[in-house]
């Protein structure tokens, strides 16, 4: 069984866990996840890890109330104890020193794209970074995300914060002014979308993360959100819809 440590409201159904895993803390990369159980006959949901801390033994979840396993989850509190927490799993994400680097992420995807823009900063990229939500209650881990990128571009639906617009402009905007090597995009599967048609028209490779949630670590849907896939490759020239095994 794993402690939770410190639990943080961030909205009305998103939340982040600081959860007691020394092993999977010391070995996590960005990209990883774990499976995470509460009961004994409770459902397995794949969960990216967000951060992780070495030192102190703890990784960091944020969590998204969608169905009942994760509104069981999101119920717990500090120094609750889950059930199962099993990892780090799944392939970790590509990193290179690829050039200048914009990193989009929208709603709660922001959370997995947190390792993945710090790992890319440490690799010697400049990293540009662009959040967006529907309003500034939906931009998270913003602090975060600000002291491992070279710049941090906040797009809001309602304007409430930062720019009004979507996360297309605000990645546009970089994409114009310089030139910009490889695009990484976590959030809405529309969102994702629209990034990439985006980027293909500008010829820059361009990977992106469906974060499914699946009852057995594999392929099978979940009751939280059934029927989704992994989109695993999308370059430039590409659209590919890929299903992966953890």
């Amino acid at each position: 069984m794993n402690k939770i440590i410190s639990k943080e409201h961030f909205s009305e159904k998103v939340f982040k866990l600081v959860i007691e895993a020394p092993l999977i803390a010391k070995s996590r990369k960005a990209g990883h996840f774990v499976i995470v159980r509460v009961g004994e006959k409770g459902e397995r949901m794949p969960l990216t890890i967000a951060e992780a801390d070495p030192v102190k033994g703890t990784i960091t979840l944020v969590v998204q109330e969608v169905g009942l396993s994760s509104t069981r989850l999101c119920e717990l509190n500090e120094g609750d104890y889950i059930t199962d927490v099993v990892g780090p799993l799944g392939q970790a994400t590509h990193i290179d020193n690829f050039g200048t680097v914009v990193c989009a992420g929208g709603g709660v995807g922001v959370a997995p794209m947190l390792p993945i823009v710090q790992a890319l900063k440490a690799a010697g990229n400049r990293v540009i970074t662009v959040l967006a939500g529907r309003t500034k209650e939906l931009i998270i881990l913003e602090k975060e995300m600000r002291e491992s990128s070279d710049e941090v571009i906040i797009m809001t639906d309602d304007g409430s914060y930062g720019r009004k617009g979507l996360v297309t402009e605000g990645v546009e905007e970089v994409i114009k002014r310089e030139k910009v090597n490889k695009c990484f995009a976590i959030g809405p599967a529309i969102m994702m979308k629209f990034v990439c048609l985006l980027t293909k028209k500008y010829e820059i490779p361009t990977d992106v993360s469906l974060n499914t949630i699946m009852v057995d670590g594999t392929e099978s849907p979940s009751e939280e959100r059934p029927n989704l896939y992994v989109w695993t490759a999308l370059s430039s020239t590409d659209i590919k819809w890929t299903s992966t095994r953890c």
